[in-house]
């Protein structure tokens, strides 16, 4: 569905650079799956590009892992938790469709299930619920904004307003890839937003505070820097390499096999 000029994120879309950026990172995702990815691609491509996506969402937590120890289970508990999260993600599009704030509160449970976390999946407080609903609003309109838009914003708001109180990095950059695949982006989830997050890290963490901190600079500056982020997402799919197939792991919800039940 095409997204509103006056939709609850048209004022940031007209920001400079914001659109164009996003057109371009679009372009460049469509590329790769349309162009040189979907007549070859597998299950086993989704659930490598799955895989990636967690080993670098525990990197980024801080994780010492390598992926050759996520692949083979062997990774910490950091990396747990990430793998966990991303092995029901698929499963959890048509629910973030429907019920968005139940499908954010699952993402926080399964990346807190091993933890000492009494409130999984649920809000820390009374202003991490006000937060998640605000989230919730904007996830249940189509038409609040282009998708990689949504997903930016996804992204930064669990990141930094701290709505769960544990874990938040894990489910905010679980919710991204999600959005991306719920919103007809990618849906067999062959791009990887955390490794392109990884590979810029400094940026990354920096754009983040900026994000939470730097007032209305740092949101337009957050955004523009995900425009890169989304593009080299698209570079280091695994539909590019050809190499690499997560043997082993089931991945709940890959739209070419069975789902959780």
């Amino acid at each position: 569905m095409t997204s509103r000029p006056d939709g609850p994120l048209g004022r940031l879309a007209a920001l400079e650079g914001v659109g164009s950026g996003y057109a371009a990172a679009r372009d460049g995702i469509d590329v790769v799956l349309r162009d040189r990815g979907l007549r070859r691609t597998t299950p086993g491509t989704t659930a490598e590009s799955l895989l990636r996506g967690a080993h670098a969402n525990a990197v980024l937590a801080g994780s010492a892992s390598t992926l050759e120890e996520v692949r083979s289970g062997a990774g910490d508990a950091v990396a747990q938790d990430a793998l966990r999260v991303s092995t029901h993600l698929l499963s959890l599009a048509p629910m973030l469709r429907r019920q968005p704030l139940q499908a954010l509160a699952r993402l926080h449970a399964l990346a807190a299930a091993t933890g000492a976390v009494e409130l999984a999946g649920r809000p820390a407080d009374a202003a991490g619920a006000e937060r998640l609903q605000s989230l919730g609003s904007l996830l249940a309109d189509p038409a609040a904004g282009p998708a990689l838009l949504v997903a930016a914003v996804v992204h930064a708001e669990l990141a930094t307003s701290g709505a769960f109180g544990s874990h938040e990095g894990i489910v905010a950059r679980s919710a991204e890839r999600l959005v991306l695949v719920a919103r007809g982006v990618d849906e067999k989830s062959l791009v990887v937003p955390e490794a392109a997050h990884l590979s810029l890290r400094a940026a990354y963490e920096s754009n983040l505070r900026g994000y939470r901190d730097g007032g209305p600079a740092g949101v337009h500056a957050w955004l523009l820097y995900t425009a890169e982020a989304y593009t080299l997402s698209a570079e280091l799919s695994p539909v590019l390499s050809g190499s690499g197939h997560a043997d082993g792991i089931r991945f709940a919800g890959d739209p070419d096999a069975a789902a959780d039940t």
